[in-house]
């Protein structure tokens, strides 16, 4: 029998490896893929933009106006941290006066502008109050002689609170404030030529106190029943 000759074999083995590429091509493997084959055939891209989520958007915030209780009018009356001084404070619609003293010889009144619960107050030397005030307390700061204190002053019901007189002294006019505590304690300077000392001891009940032997009828101050001038 004779052997195929070589020309033979090298038909059958080219015949044998056209049938496998179409074999490959039928199946889909083995196959090079055609750059933009697939975006043609409606396929996405591999580098087309990922998807962006929109946006999260908060809930939107509520706002609201700061609640406050400060009174209209109110009377205050307490000590300097350290118990130096006493401060008392009347406000009325909007105004306030205030006094602060430590009994000897540092004094000063102030008035100025309230505002939303508020205090600015100015005097005479540089005097200042500066503060915040509610229903319960009035806290804050004040100046006067070249001292600062901090302080905290509570609600001053009748007779506690602020006191002033205008008596004469030897012939002279003077000044005179008092503060009276809730606790019924007071302390209050006389003022005369710039000369301080401690004021004479205020009834309360009947507002009057005797200055060298004169008796005389002390202001009180109040923002709640409206006394005073402010």
């Amino acid at each position: 029998m004779k052997r195929p000759g070589p020309l033979f074999t090298l038909l059958a083995g080219v015949v044998l490896a056209g049938g496998i590429g179409i074999t490959n091509l039928a199946t889909g493997t083995g196959a090079t893929p055609v750059a933009g084959a697939a975006n043609a055939a409606g396929a996405p891209s591999a580098t087309a933009s990922p998807k962006t989520e929109p946006p999260q958007t908060a809930p939107p915030k509520t706002s609201e106006a700061p609640k406050s209780d400060a009174p209209a009018r109110a009377d205050y009356a307490g000590r300097v941290e350290g118990g130096g001084a006493s401060v008392a404070v009347s406000i009325r619609d909007g105004r306030a006066i205030a006094y602060v003293c430590d009994g000897k010889k540092v004094e000063a009144w102030l008035q100025g502008v309230t505002a939303g619960g508020k205090l600015d107050l100015t005097g005479p030397q540089g005097a200042s109050l500066a503060g915040s005030y509610d229903a319960a307390a009035v806290t804050g700061s004040v100046t006067a002689g070249g001292k600062t204190w901090r302080f905290t002053a509570g609600p001053a019901k009748r007779p506690a609170g602020l006191y002033r007189a205008a008596p004469k002294v030897q012939g002279k006019a003077s000044k005179a404030g008092w503060i009276v505590q809730a606790d019924g304690s007071q302390v209050g300077i006389l003022t005369t030529d710039d000369q301080s000392a401690a004021a004479p001891v205020l009834d309360p009940a009947a507002r009057t106190a005797t200055v060298e032997g004169a008796l005389v009828v002390a202001e009180p101050i109040s923002g709640i029943d409206g006394a005073g001038d402010f």
